[in-house]
């Protein structure tokens, strides 16, 4: 799965980077970005690329009730396209959800251990999401999943899940306007090659969300 993540990149940086024209508004880079947050992510609107905030925790256009959001932080990108909640998404509202890197937890025997993962060679990237516009009672919200997969041989050790980190060249690919069946973002999905990942320990300190400064990245030594 995926619960946590940052993204420390200045604006400039993320204009650059997903080739952007236009200003984020109200930006902050964050340690520690949880669910239930505003994230930065990116969609195609037909005409160009835009960037702006969705709510972290998907809550379909259909639902009742918008607390559902917080059980939808990640979606599974093997049955998404099979799914009531995700499979009209998977065929026209899909995103990009900017980030740096993401914390995962491995148990160990002395309980669970943090630890922060980026991609190799790549100071930005896109986890690959979908997103829905819930509209309730005059009330509108954007919100936003992030899909993950079964671990791959580098994660496994840490977490028998994870999130899909879009190949940098594959990222315009995934928001493209033109229509796609489920099946085919499904199919889309499974083609996608692994970033080469990396991974260092973190304290505790990250575990409670409200936490947001450099404490959260500071490299822990496993035993101290």
């Amino acid at each position: 799965m995926c619960g946590r993540y940052t993204l420390l990149a200045d604006e400039l940086e993320i204009l650059q980077e997903f080739g952007l024209h236009k200003e984020i508004g109200s930006y902050q880079p964050s340690y520690n970005i949880a669910p239930g947050q505003n994230v930065l992510a990116i969609i195609h609107d037909g005409n160009a690329k835009r960037a702006g905030y969705l709510r972290w925790g998907l809550v379909p256009s259909w639902a009742n009730d918008e607390k559902i959001g917080y059980k939808m932080i990640n979606a599974r990108s093997e049955t998404a396209h099979e799914k009531m909640s995700f499979k009209k998404l998977m065929s026209r509202k899909r995103c990009l959800i900017v980030a740096d890197s993401f914390y995962e937890w491995k148990k160990t025997d002395d309980g669970k251990l943090p630890k922060r993962i980026q991609p190799a060679g790549r100071k930005l990237f896109a986890f690959a999401g979908l997103w829905d516009k819930w509209e309730q009672a005059g009330k509108v919200i954007f919100t936003c999943t992030i899909l993950t997969k079964e671990a791959n041989d580098f994660m496994q050790d840490i977490h028998h899940r994870m999130p899909i980190i879009l190949p940098k060249n594959k990222e315009d690919d995934w928001i493209t306007p033109l229509k796609q069946s489920p099946v085919q973002a499904h199919e889309f999905l499974q083609t996608l090659e692994d970033d080469e990942l990396t991974a260092y320990n973190v304290g505790t300190y990250v575990n409670a969300a409200k936490n947001n400064d450099e404490t959260c990245i500071e490299p822990i030594i496993q035993g101290n």
